[in-house]
Protein backbone atom coordinates (compact mmCIF):
# COMPACT_ATOMS: atom_id res chain seq x y z
CA UNK A 1 0.00 0.00 0.00
CA UNK A 2 1.42 3.44 -0.92
CA UNK A 3 2.30 5.71 1.96
CA UNK A 4 1.63 9.42 1.35
CA UNK A 5 3.86 11.77 3.31
CA UNK A 6 2.57 13.45 6.44
CA UNK A 7 3.37 17.18 6.38
CA UNK A 8 1.56 19.30 8.98
CA UNK A 9 1.39 23.08 9.06
CA UNK A 10 3.35 24.58 11.93
CA UNK A 11 4.20 28.08 13.05
CA UNK A 12 7.62 29.17 11.84
CA UNK A 13 8.10 31.22 14.98
CA UNK A 14 6.52 29.31 17.88
CA UNK A 15 7.06 25.70 18.89
CA UNK A 16 4.32 23.29 19.91
CA UNK A 17 4.80 20.08 21.88
CA UNK A 18 2.49 18.21 19.48
CA UNK A 19 4.27 19.07 16.23
CA UNK A 20 6.61 16.07 16.24
CA UNK A 21 3.74 13.58 16.71
CA UNK A 22 3.37 11.28 13.73
CA UNK A 23 7.04 11.84 12.74
CA UNK A 24 6.40 14.32 9.89
CA UNK A 25 8.53 13.92 6.79
CA UNK A 26 8.10 17.64 6.06
CA UNK A 27 6.91 20.65 8.03
CA UNK A 28 4.94 23.35 6.22
CA UNK A 29 6.20 26.59 7.75
CA UNK A 30 3.46 29.22 8.10
CA UNK A 31 3.59 31.95 6.84
CA UNK A 32 5.82 34.30 4.87
CA UNK A 33 4.03 37.58 4.17
CA UNK A 34 5.00 41.09 3.04
CA UNK A 35 6.88 43.34 5.41
CA UNK A 36 8.20 46.86 5.04
CA UNK A 37 8.33 48.25 1.52
CA UNK A 38 6.05 45.58 0.15
CA UNK A 39 8.83 43.34 -1.21
CA UNK A 40 10.45 42.31 2.08
CA UNK A 41 9.52 38.77 3.17
CA UNK A 42 8.80 38.30 6.87
CA UNK A 43 7.52 35.58 9.18
CA UNK A 44 4.61 37.72 10.31
CA UNK A 45 6.21 40.40 12.48
CA UNK A 46 9.61 38.68 12.52
CA UNK A 47 12.47 39.16 10.05
CA UNK A 48 13.19 36.00 8.08
CA UNK A 49 16.74 35.97 9.45
CA UNK A 50 15.82 36.40 13.11
CA UNK A 51 18.07 34.17 15.20
CA UNK A 52 15.28 32.60 17.25
CA UNK A 53 13.42 31.61 14.08
CA UNK A 54 16.56 30.20 12.51
CA UNK A 55 17.14 28.15 15.65
CA UNK A 56 13.58 26.87 15.59
CA UNK A 57 13.80 25.78 11.95
CA UNK A 58 17.10 24.01 12.66
CA UNK A 59 15.40 22.16 15.52
CA UNK A 60 12.59 21.01 13.23
CA UNK A 61 15.16 19.65 10.78
CA UNK A 62 17.22 17.92 13.45
CA UNK A 63 15.02 14.81 13.36
CA UNK A 64 15.59 14.40 9.63
CA UNK A 65 12.46 16.24 8.49
CA UNK A 66 12.58 18.78 5.69
CA UNK A 67 10.77 22.12 5.66
CA UNK A 68 8.54 23.71 3.05
CA UNK A 69 8.13 27.49 3.15
CA UNK A 70 4.50 28.54 2.84
CA UNK A 71 3.86 32.00 1.41
CA UNK A 72 0.56 33.79 1.97
CA UNK A 73 -2.14 32.40 4.24
CA UNK A 74 -5.39 33.85 5.44
CA UNK A 75 -4.05 36.98 7.11
CA UNK A 76 -1.35 39.57 6.52
CA UNK A 77 -0.28 41.06 3.21
CA UNK A 78 0.46 38.48 0.53
CA UNK A 79 3.73 39.34 -1.21
CA UNK A 80 2.43 39.32 -4.79
CA UNK A 81 -0.23 41.90 -3.89
CA UNK A 82 2.35 44.41 -2.60
CA UNK A 83 5.48 43.67 -4.64
CA UNK A 84 4.83 44.71 -8.23
CA UNK A 85 8.29 43.90 -9.62
CA UNK A 86 8.64 40.36 -10.92
CA UNK A 87 12.38 40.27 -10.24
CA UNK A 88 12.04 41.68 -6.72
CA UNK A 89 9.24 39.26 -5.94
CA UNK A 90 11.32 36.32 -7.15
CA UNK A 91 14.13 37.65 -4.99
CA UNK A 92 11.85 37.80 -1.97
CA UNK A 93 10.82 34.18 -2.50
CA UNK A 94 14.47 33.16 -2.85
CA UNK A 95 15.49 35.03 0.30
CA UNK A 96 12.82 33.28 2.36
CA UNK A 97 13.83 29.87 1.01
CA UNK A 98 17.48 30.59 1.76
CA UNK A 99 16.67 31.70 5.30
CA UNK A 100 14.86 28.43 5.94
CA UNK A 101 17.33 26.27 4.04
CA UNK A 102 14.49 25.00 1.87
CA UNK A 103 13.94 24.09 -1.76
CA UNK A 104 10.16 23.64 -1.51
CA UNK A 105 7.81 26.60 -1.80
CA UNK A 106 4.09 26.48 -1.01
CA UNK A 107 1.81 29.30 -2.14
CA UNK A 108 -1.29 29.48 0.06
CA UNK A 109 -3.64 31.71 -1.91
CA UNK A 110 -6.99 32.50 -0.33
CA UNK A 111 -9.25 35.46 0.38
CA UNK A 112 -8.91 38.63 -1.75
CA UNK A 113 -5.59 37.65 -3.41
CA UNK A 114 -7.32 34.64 -4.97
CA UNK A 115 -9.42 36.84 -7.26
CA UNK A 116 -6.81 39.58 -7.80
CA UNK A 117 -5.82 38.92 -11.42
CA UNK A 118 -2.88 41.34 -11.32
CA UNK A 119 -1.21 39.64 -8.37
CA UNK A 120 -1.98 36.22 -9.85
CA UNK A 121 -0.10 37.21 -13.02
CA UNK A 122 2.92 38.73 -11.29
CA UNK A 123 3.15 35.76 -8.92
CA UNK A 124 3.21 33.29 -11.80
CA UNK A 125 5.94 35.24 -13.56
CA UNK A 126 8.00 35.53 -10.38
CA UNK A 127 7.73 31.82 -9.57
CA UNK A 128 8.71 30.92 -13.13
CA UNK A 129 11.74 33.21 -12.83
CA UNK A 130 12.61 31.66 -9.47
CA UNK A 131 12.54 28.18 -10.99
CA UNK A 132 14.60 29.33 -13.95
CA UNK A 133 17.23 30.61 -11.54
CA UNK A 134 16.83 27.61 -9.23
CA UNK A 135 15.68 24.51 -11.12
CA UNK A 136 15.61 22.49 -7.91
CA UNK A 137 12.74 24.49 -6.41
CA UNK A 138 9.53 22.46 -6.09
CA UNK A 139 6.26 24.41 -6.02
CA UNK A 140 2.89 23.64 -4.50
CA UNK A 141 -0.27 25.71 -4.48
CA UNK A 142 -2.59 25.52 -1.48
CA UNK A 143 -6.11 26.50 -2.45
CA UNK A 144 -9.62 26.54 -0.96
CA UNK A 145 -11.95 23.87 -2.24
CA UNK A 146 -15.58 22.81 -2.09
CA UNK A 147 -16.94 19.26 -2.26
CA UNK A 148 -17.58 19.89 -5.97
CA UNK A 149 -13.96 20.96 -6.54
CA UNK A 150 -11.95 24.12 -7.12
CA UNK A 151 -13.80 27.30 -8.05
CA UNK A 152 -13.00 29.45 -11.08
CA UNK A 153 -10.56 31.69 -9.18
CA UNK A 154 -8.52 28.75 -7.92
CA UNK A 155 -8.49 27.25 -11.40
CA UNK A 156 -7.36 30.62 -12.78
CA UNK A 157 -4.36 30.55 -10.42
CA UNK A 158 -3.34 27.13 -11.75
CA UNK A 159 -3.94 28.05 -15.39
CA UNK A 160 -1.87 31.21 -14.96
CA UNK A 161 0.97 29.22 -13.42
CA UNK A 162 0.91 26.69 -16.24
CA UNK A 163 0.77 29.40 -18.93
CA UNK A 164 3.68 31.22 -17.28
CA UNK A 165 5.90 28.16 -17.30
CA UNK A 166 5.71 27.28 -13.60
CA UNK A 167 6.45 23.64 -12.84
CA UNK A 168 3.74 22.78 -10.32
CA UNK A 169 4.51 19.68 -8.30
CA UNK A 170 1.45 19.61 -6.07
CA UNK A 171 -1.96 21.19 -5.60
CA UNK A 172 -2.91 21.07 -1.93
CA UNK A 173 -6.62 21.50 -1.28
CA UNK A 174 -7.97 22.90 1.99
CA UNK A 175 -10.83 20.53 2.79
CA UNK A 176 -12.49 22.74 5.39
CA UNK A 177 -14.94 25.57 6.06
CA UNK A 178 -17.41 24.78 3.28
CA UNK A 179 -20.40 26.67 4.66
CA UNK A 180 -23.23 26.18 7.11
CA UNK A 181 -25.34 24.22 4.61
CA UNK A 182 -22.77 21.40 4.50
CA UNK A 183 -23.70 19.25 7.46
CA UNK A 184 -22.59 15.75 6.40
CA UNK A 185 -19.40 14.24 7.85
CA UNK A 186 -16.20 16.04 6.96
CA UNK A 187 -14.30 12.95 5.87
CA UNK A 188 -16.88 12.28 3.16
CA UNK A 189 -16.70 15.88 1.97
CA UNK A 190 -12.89 15.73 1.85
CA UNK A 191 -13.02 12.67 -0.38
CA UNK A 192 -15.66 14.24 -2.66
CA UNK A 193 -13.48 17.35 -2.95
CA UNK A 194 -10.41 15.24 -3.75
CA UNK A 195 -12.21 13.28 -6.48
CA UNK A 196 -13.57 16.46 -8.06
CA UNK A 197 -10.18 18.20 -7.94
CA UNK A 198 -8.49 15.15 -9.41
CA UNK A 199 -10.66 15.51 -12.52
CA UNK A 200 -9.79 19.20 -12.74
CA UNK A 201 -6.04 18.57 -12.43
CA UNK A 202 -6.15 16.03 -15.24
CA UNK A 203 -7.72 18.66 -17.47
CA UNK A 204 -5.66 21.71 -16.45
CA UNK A 205 -2.27 19.99 -16.56
CA UNK A 206 -2.97 17.19 -19.02
CA UNK A 207 -2.08 14.50 -16.48
CA UNK A 208 -2.80 10.81 -16.45
CA UNK A 209 -5.12 9.61 -13.66
CA UNK A 210 -2.17 8.25 -11.67
CA UNK A 211 -0.10 11.42 -12.09
CA UNK A 212 -3.05 13.61 -11.11
CA UNK A 213 -3.48 11.73 -7.83
CA UNK A 214 0.26 12.07 -7.17
CA UNK A 215 -0.05 15.81 -7.81
CA UNK A 216 -2.75 16.18 -5.15
CA UNK A 217 -2.38 16.87 -1.41
CA UNK A 218 -5.09 17.12 1.23
CA UNK A 219 -5.16 19.47 4.22
CA UNK A 220 -7.92 19.28 6.81
CA UNK A 221 -8.74 21.66 9.64
CA UNK A 222 -8.86 19.34 12.62
CA UNK A 223 -11.62 19.50 15.20
CA UNK A 224 -13.98 22.46 15.19
CA UNK A 225 -13.82 24.44 11.94
CA UNK A 226 -14.48 28.15 11.47
CA UNK A 227 -17.96 27.42 10.10
CA UNK A 228 -20.88 26.37 12.31
CA UNK A 229 -21.72 22.66 12.27
CA UNK A 230 -18.38 21.62 10.77
CA UNK A 231 -16.24 19.39 12.99
CA UNK A 232 -13.47 17.18 11.62
CA UNK A 233 -13.15 14.12 13.85
CA UNK A 234 -10.52 11.45 14.38
CA UNK A 235 -12.64 9.01 12.39
CA UNK A 236 -12.67 11.56 9.54
CA UNK A 237 -8.87 11.69 9.72
CA UNK A 238 -8.64 7.89 9.48
CA UNK A 239 -11.05 7.96 6.52
CA UNK A 240 -8.94 10.58 4.72
CA UNK A 241 -5.70 8.71 5.41
CA UNK A 242 -7.13 5.46 4.04
CA UNK A 243 -8.32 7.24 0.89
CA UNK A 244 -4.94 8.97 0.49
CA UNK A 245 -3.17 5.62 0.66
CA UNK A 246 -5.58 4.04 -1.80
CA UNK A 247 -5.04 6.81 -4.37
CA UNK A 248 -1.35 7.42 -3.58
CA UNK A 249 -1.66 11.19 -3.18
CA UNK A 250 1.44 13.31 -2.58
CA UNK A 251 0.89 14.22 1.05
CA UNK A 252 -1.67 14.78 3.77
CA UNK A 253 -1.62 17.67 6.19
CA UNK A 254 -3.61 19.45 8.85
CA UNK A 255 -4.26 22.91 10.13
CA UNK A 256 -2.51 22.92 12.39
CA UNK A 257 -0.11 20.90 14.55
CA UNK A 258 -0.54 23.30 17.47
CA UNK A 259 -4.27 22.48 17.55
CA UNK A 260 -3.71 18.72 17.91
CA UNK A 261 -4.73 18.59 21.56
CA UNK A 262 -7.80 18.75 23.72
CA UNK A 263 -8.73 22.20 24.95
CA UNK A 264 -8.12 23.04 28.60
CA UNK A 265 -11.16 22.85 30.83
CA UNK A 266 -13.46 25.78 30.14
CA UNK A 267 -11.72 26.88 26.93
CA UNK A 268 -13.62 24.84 24.35
CA UNK A 269 -16.75 26.57 23.08
CA UNK A 270 -19.40 25.02 20.88
CA UNK A 271 -18.80 25.80 17.19
CA UNK A 272 -15.93 28.17 17.97
CA UNK A 273 -12.53 27.22 16.55
CA UNK A 274 -9.54 27.76 18.84
CA UNK A 275 -6.00 28.47 17.67
CA UNK A 276 -4.23 26.11 20.07
CA UNK A 277 -6.62 23.18 20.56
CA UNK A 278 -9.10 21.17 18.51
CA UNK A 279 -12.28 21.75 20.50
CA UNK A 280 -13.00 18.02 20.73
CA UNK A 281 -12.12 15.27 23.19
CA UNK A 282 -8.80 13.68 22.14
CA UNK A 283 -5.33 12.62 23.17
CA UNK A 284 -2.54 15.05 22.34
CA UNK A 285 -1.11 14.19 18.93
CA UNK A 286 -4.00 11.87 18.01
CA UNK A 287 -4.71 13.55 14.68
CA UNK A 288 -1.04 13.37 13.71
CA UNK A 289 -1.05 9.65 14.44
CA UNK A 290 -4.20 9.18 12.36
CA UNK A 291 -2.86 11.16 9.40
CA UNK A 292 0.59 9.55 9.44
CA UNK A 293 -0.86 6.05 9.27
Amino acid sequence: MPSPAYAPYVSATAASDTESAGSPSTYNLAFVIAGRGGCTPTWGKYDIGKASVQSRISALKSSGSSVRVSFGGASGKELATTCKSVSKLAGAYAAALDAAGATEADFDIEGPPLSDSKSVAVRSKAIALLQKQRPEVRVSFTLPVMPHGLNKDSLAVLKSAKAGGVRVSTVNIMTMNYGSSYDDDMGTYAIKAAKATHKQLKKVFGLSPEAAWKALALTSMIGVNDVDNETFTLSDAAQVRSFAEEKDVAWVSMWAAARDRQCARGKAKANVAQTDCSGIKQRSGAFAEAFSG
